[in-house]
């Protein structure tokens, strides 16, 4: 989490190579639209969340549960611009969808969100890295 420019996406893409070669699963990046599509290596599945018509975080949480109901070996998600795909939320709203996101199993959740940390208090700070 931190303002636009930061950073967030570079590091995004190094943590997705880095799964790729060190996880024995399913990596899957979901971004907006067709922005990393020559940034993410081919091992990872890349989907671009406007082609599901991804707008909230009710459609991500059900596209993320059709994910891994379909999947079993998905190890990773990552999600690039949390707020770019489903519009800006409060903090006690992503807090909720970020403790989902961190009861949801054996696979791993990594998010960029374009927004001042400080205005989200700890129920979200919490899961910054």
């Amino acid at each position: 989490m931190g303002l636009k420019g930061t950073g967030k996406t570079k590091t995004l893409v190094e943590l997705v190579r880095k799964a790729v070669d060190e996880e024995h699963g399913d990596v899957i990046c979901i971004e907006k639209d067709k922005v990393l599509t020559y940034d993410i290596p081919y091992q990872a599945r890349l989907v671009h969340a406007s082609e599901y018509g991804i707008n909230s975080l009710e459609l991500m949480r059900g596209f993320i549960s059709g994910l891994a109901a379909g999947n079993f070996d998905i190890t990773h998600v990552f999600i690039d611009n949390l707020f770019k795909i489903i519009g800006q939320v409060d903090a006690q709203t992503l807090a909720g969808f970020l403790s989902w996101l961190e009861g949801f199993g054996e696979v791993d959740f990594t998010l960029t969100v374009s927004a001042d940390p400080d205005s989200f208090g700890e129920a979200v700070t919490k899961y910054i890295v």
